[in-house]
This record gives C-alpha cells, structure tokens and sequence, in this order.
C-alpha cells in the first residue's frame, strides 16, 4: 500500500510518499507537489506488484559522483577527446556541487540552485561566467544524464529537462575591414614562427577552426583535388574545405619543404605535436593594433567575406560545418546587405533611377 505524509520545514511544504509491497524493501521519494508524490507512488506501487524493480533502486544505488565516472569513461575519452579538457574542467565542477548527492536526490530545485551559484560564482581569472558558460556547464552534466535514462537504465527521466536555461547574449560578430586584415597579415609574415602565416591565412580563406588548422596532417591535404578534408571536427562529421587563392598558394610552398619526421603540417620543434600558437599570434596582434580581436574571429571574418560576397546562410553553415542555421544567422544582417545592393542594380538597370 502507499501514503503520503505532508513535512513543512525551513525550505517549505513536502510530501513524502511511502511505498509498501511484500516481498519488496520499503520505497520512499520525497516531491514539492502532492499530485507528483501520488503519481510516483501508483506507479511504483504497480511496478513492485507486477514483480519490477522499479528504476529508484538503480537511482538509490548510484551518485552523481559514479554517473560522473561512468560518464567520464565512457563517453568523454572516447567521443570527445578534443573536448575533454574542458568538460573535465566542468565536471569536477559538478562533481564537487553534488557529487554526494545520490541520482533520486537531483531535483529540478537543486539544480536550479547550482546554475544561479555558477551564475553568481568567480572564474580562477577573476571573471564572471557568462551566461553562454554557464550554460556549458549544463549542458555536460544534463548529456550525462540523459544516457543515465535513456541507455543506462539507471532513472527513468532527466531532472535537468526541467531547469531553464540562461538566456545567452546575440552572437559576436567581430570581423576584419580590408585594413585590418593587411595589416594583420603583413604582421603574421614578419613573426619569429614561421608557420603563423598559413595558419591565418588557412582561417580566413575557410573558417576553419583553430584546432583543426594546427592539428592538420598531410594526409589530410589534396593539393590536386584544391581541398582539406577534416576527419575530426567539432560536430563529430567529416568535413571538406575547399582551398583557394593564397592559402593554396602557401600549402604548396610548404608541401616543398615538408618535414619527413612528422606527419603534422605545423609541428612545432620536435614534431611531436601541433606548434604553440598563442604568444606568436598575441605579437601579431598588438603589431597590426587590432582591438579586440580573438583568433576565433578570422572564423567569423571569413563568414561576413561570405556574406558579402553573395552566399546564403544555408551555404555559409555549410562551410562553417554548422548542422542548422541558428549559429549563422548573426549574419543574416550582411547577406540582407548583399541582397540591397542586387535589388538596387535591377531597379537602376530596368525601372530607372528613383
């Protein structure tokens, strides 16, 4: 049989349903709402009755802290290794948060309270979180909880489907004029690296990201075929860049004189891994005196190009690697620019100045 006992303590009104079937132990969950602690103890009760272990005994017997572990094993090393410093980084956030907690003890509640705290909370710089950080971080922790209920079969539904998210701020669009980029560029070939130069040019002539630049391998370059051909991307999708002008121009340079000791086309010295970007490309920044100008914003420059030059969102998400257009609508602005300017030559051409 099933009761309800109403508690009313320091955060509130619970009710507590209390489910006894012979045969089974004692099973117990605690709600906000009546109506949730009946609709719990009906089902449980039915599931015990029908001889099912319901899915609280897989909640009770694991915490946040083992889900994070099996998560972290499973998922993390293997599908997203390029990510995995980061999202360690977020789960021992979560881990130190509720780690404890047992999984029938993550409530909505709870987690709504470990959003406003990373909300509110200091970075190890000294900075706020964004909200767009912010929700980072939950979106790890509610993936590793939906393969809690979806392949794992230890809950039987996701806590964190529940919790709003942070509204994020509209997308930067941060892009290069025609001087800066010269600037910029003339700052990249003067620079103590010599592989600087390539590795901007590669960025601005096909958006493609940083890591994915620096961790090219010759393999991955078709000179002939004029393209790169990513096997890892973020997505997790094989993606080709088509080449062009002067970043095909410097691959064929550099294809001449290839290191034969590795297989990475911007090795640093030892050839062991990628070249260390950052103080070369900090240098050049500061020469070309760009304000407020990031490496991820040559991605953002070579989609505004694009935009300018005539593509529709939908081909320029295509080059991006983007699976939908919401990340690439923050330049709509410009192709509606583009679109002006088409309309205005056809009225001049065939219906006369206005």
């Amino acid at each position: 049989m099933a009761a309800i006992q109403e508690r009313v303590g320091p955060r509130g009104t619970t009710f507590r349903a209390i489910v006894r079937v012979r045969g089974f132990p004692i099973q117990t969950a605690s709600f906000e709402r009546k109506t949730d602690a009946k609709r719990w103890a009906e089902k449980t009760e039915a599931q015990l009755r029908d001889g099912r272990a319901p899915l609280d005994f897989e909640a009770k017997k694991h915490s946040v802290a083992d889900l994070i572990d099996r998560y972290t094993e499973d998922v993390v090393a293997f599908r997203k290794p390029r990510s995995a410093s980061k999202l360690s980084i977020q789960l021992a956030w979560w881990r130190k948060q509720m780690g404890g907690l047992k999984l029938t003890e993550v409530t909505p509640a709870v987690i709504a309270g470990a959003r406003d705290k990373l909300l509110r909370g200091v970075t190890p710089r000294g900075t706020r979180r964004t909200p767009s950080t912010v929700n980072r971080y939950l979106a790890v922790i509610s993936h590793a909880f939906s393969l809690a209920s979806r392949e794992w079969g230890w809950i039987d539904r996701n806590p964190f489907s529940q919790v709003r998210r942070s509204r994020e701020p509209r997308g930067r669009v941060r892009f290069l004029s025609t001087e800066e980029r010269d600037r910029l560029l003339e700052a990249c070939r003067q620079s103590i690296a010599p592989a600087l130069y390539p590795v901007v040019l590669i960025a601005l002539s096909t958006g493609a990201r940083q890591a994915e630049i620096l961790e090219l391998r010759w393999r991955d370059i078709h000179l002939d075929r004029r393209s790169i051909v990513l096997d890892q991307t973020k997505n997790g999708e094989r993606r080709a860049l088509p080449l062009a002008g002067a970043a095909l121009d410097a691959l064929k340079e550099l294809r001449e004189v290839r290191r034969e000791d590795t297989e990475l086309v911007f090795p640093r010295p030892d050839g062991k891994a990628p070249f260390a970007l950052r103080y070369a490309w900090d240098v050049a920044v500061r020469k070309a005196d760009l304000e407020d100008f990031r490496f991820h914003d040559l991605r953002h420059t070579a989609a505004s190009y694009l935009a300018m030059s005539g593509a529709t969102l939908a081909e320029i998400a295509e080059v991006l690697g983007h699976k939908t257009l919401a990340m690439v609508k923050r330049y709509a602005h410009l192709t509606d620019q583009h679109v002006s300017k088409v309309v205005a030559r056809m009225n001049a051409q065939f219906l006369g100045e206005a």
